[in-house]
């Protein structure tokens, strides 16, 4: 399991979300333009995320996208399932040679993953969202801030 540029966008679009769509939707535009992400290439990602049921989109004059559920309610492991990342098993990651035969290595890889998708099982938006504030906090900066 790998953090990707899909994952990584898909991630920063619904902490911006979290912190901009809790009282009307947000237009693709804006995010895109605060987060730096190509407009086109979010669209897509935001589409798969309605897919998973973790967005809504509103249609017509003041739409854009929402989240189906609060901050909270949304693990990592969530959003990357829903972007095809999470679902990456360590057997396809190992070289053959590891594959093939060497059953201790193979253990460790399998236990390692199993505790990283349990991790990002327990981190959720709202965890990231106040971790970006502490440390914004701590740098002296704004109240405005990219994820």
């Amino acid at each position: 399991m790998k953090l990707t540029r899909r994952g990584h966008y898909g991630i920063k679009a619904l902490l911006d979300l979290a912190i901009w769509g809790d009282k009307q939707p947000v237009p693709v535009r804006a995010i895109a333009q605060r987060q730096s992400i190509p407009a086109p290439y979010l669209e897509k990602i935001l589409m798969d995320l309605r897919r998973a049921h973790l967005v809504a989109s509103v249609r017509g004059a003041g739409g854009g996208y929402q989240l189906l559920r609060s901050p909270a309610a949304i693990s990592i492991y969530d959003i990357l399932t829903a972007l095809g990342e999470a679902t990456a098993s360590v057997r396809t990651e190992l070289p053959a040679w590891e594959r093939s035969g060497d059953r201790v290595t193979l253990s460790l890889w399998q236990r390692l993953e199993q505790t990283l998708v349990h991790s990002l099982r327990q981190v959720s938006l709202e965890d990231l969202y106040h971790d970006a504030r502490s440390w914004q906090a701590t740098q002296e900066q704004d109240a405005f801030f990219v994820v």
